[in-house]
């Protein structure tokens, strides 16, 4: 008699990691969950890395960072193409595209998300604002050699919806995906842990097999149906792997970190345009201090990496790898705090759920175009989530030092590649700027900051709105 159960539903358990990561077949394409090192599936990577296996296309909304994660794989040369949204961190990565060894897409984060989404969805493609007017249009850099452009990725198609202009992106699927979970059951069931869940469940969906490596097996029945992030259906093996070593990113304590004057006043002038009852967005860098300045109550801040009320850093000794920001801190999560995997947290930002973004920049023009992700042959960070932020409906505010090694920053045209437009405000160690009647204007001055130091560093026009005075 034919059993009424499908192979699918009957999740296989293994005692021993390299029993699971043997059936990975050089040329695989893999996706992995994990963003900074929290949800990292590093015993299974790992144990790929000893593997014979090698020209794998990977698929990671994350470098993670050197020694750890998919890096095991990038030091053995085991990848042959990466699709991320960010590099970060990663000497390895970085140092082989530039070199020409590895071929690259960039991907906004929001974007490349949805598309892990849509391919576990069945669903072909979709159409996104993130991207729109910059050069992940045309194309972006897939492989370098030297210092020129070997290969460019393919361009997207643009078409407009209600008066606005939208790129398309075609959904994702993977052969293999390599997750990490806080605990399952014996059915297969996984539940995540703080902001660990990120793209973990996302990556499950999207691939035709999925291997898990928990902290915990419990029995069926152990796991309340409300605790389940990851049903059973897209589990196909476990692992319970004896060690666990989860790094910390960036260390960050209450009270611990220290700026400098200039940058203390970006970053308190910044935490007053966050108001009461706001939900507000913070991007890596100098935002993630925001909090620790902030004075007015019932603020949610968001990380796009799957929390809603982000606090302060954790005091010395209480710190948890399982709660970071963004920009992979340490933090803490405020009363009433929520947890949410990375595609619910774009669509909270797209869906014009966020009412503020504070974000760094690397250049900004007179028109309100920003550039934050690369730096042609030299910076190659990724945009991360600034595409898909830039592109929201909320406020945007970007933090930054006037200048770079005396260069100017805020410029008539932006020398690089443009992450998006449209910024309502940008406020430096020298003055607070912003769009009056669609030209840019100096409406503050920092404290003892000067008007001939402002024309002095700034080659973009502006207009002075400082109180009563308004000069051109």
């Amino acid at each position: 008699m034919k059993s009424c159960f499908s192979k699918r539903f009957i999740v296989q358990v293994f005692q021993s990691v390299s029993k699971v990561t043997e059936q990975i077949t050089p040329c695989s394409t893999i996706a992995v969950g994990g963003f900074g090192t929290a949800g990292v599936p590093e015993n299974l990577l790992y144990s790929l890395s000893k593997s014979q296996s090698h020209s794998f296309n990977l698929i990671s909304i994350d470098a993670n960072i050197d020694n750890y994660g998919i890096d095991y794989l990038l030091a053995n040369k085991q990848i042959a193409h990466i699709t991320a949204a960010y590099l970060g961190e990663n000497s390895n990565l970085k140092n082989q595209w530039l070199e020409g060894g590895l071929q690259v897409e960039l991907v906004p984060m929001g974007s490349l998300v949805e598309k892990l989404r849509c391919g576990g969805n069945g669903i072909g493609g979709f159409y996104a604002k993130a991207g729109v007017g910059t050069q992940l249009v045309s194309g972006l850099p897939k492989k370098w050699r030297g210092s020129e452009v070997e290969e460019w990725t393919q361009g997207r198609e643009v078409r407009q919806f209600d008066g606005e202009m939208y790129v398309f992106e075609k959904g994702l699927k993977a052969d293999f995906g390599l997750i990490k979970a806080w605990k399952a059951d014996k059915l297969g069931n996984l539940c995540y842990r703080g902001s660990a869940r990120n793209s973990n469940p996302l990556v499950a969906m999207a691939a035709k097999t999925t291997l898990v490596e928990v902290e915990e097996i419990v029995e069926v029945g152990q796991l309340l149906p409300s605790e389940i992030h990851t049903p059973a259906a897209y589990v196909d093996k476990l692992v319970c792997p004896e060690y666990f070593r989860k790094p910390i990113s960036r260390l960050r304590n209450k009270g611990s970190k220290t700026v400098n004057r200039d940058t203390a006043s970006i970053i308190q002038r910044a935490a007053k345009e966050v108001k009461q009852g706001m939900v507000v967005n913070l991007g890596i860098g100098m935002p993630t201090q925001i909090p620790s300045f902030v004075q007015e109550p019932n603020v949610l801040i968001q990380a796009e990496n799957g929390i809603l009320g982000v606090g302060d850093y954790p005091f010395p000794g209480e710190e948890d790898p399982d709660f970071i920001n963004a920009g992979k801190e340490t933090v803490t999560l405020i009363k009433g705090g929520s947890l949410f995997d990375s595609s619910d947290s774009f669509a909270m930002i797209r869906g014009g759920h966020v009412d503020l973004t504070i974000l760094g920049a690397l250049e900004v023009s007179q028109k309100g175009d920003i550039a934050s992700w690369l730096v042609p042959g030299k910076l190659v960070k990724g945009m991360g989530g600034a595409m898909d932020l830039v592109s929201s409906k909320s406020r945007k505010v970007v933090v930054m030092s006037h200048t770079a090694s005396g260069k100017p920053k805020l410029l008539k045209e932006c020398n690089y590649p443009l992450t998006g437009k449209g910024v309502d405000m940008v406020i430096t160690d020298l003055g607070v700027f912003e769009w009056v009647e669609g030209e840019m204007a100096l409406t503050e001055l920092m404290p003892g900051k000067t008007l001939d130091e402002v024309f002095a560093y700034t080659p973009a026009k502006f207009k002075v709105a400082l109180g009563e005075t308004v000069l051109t």
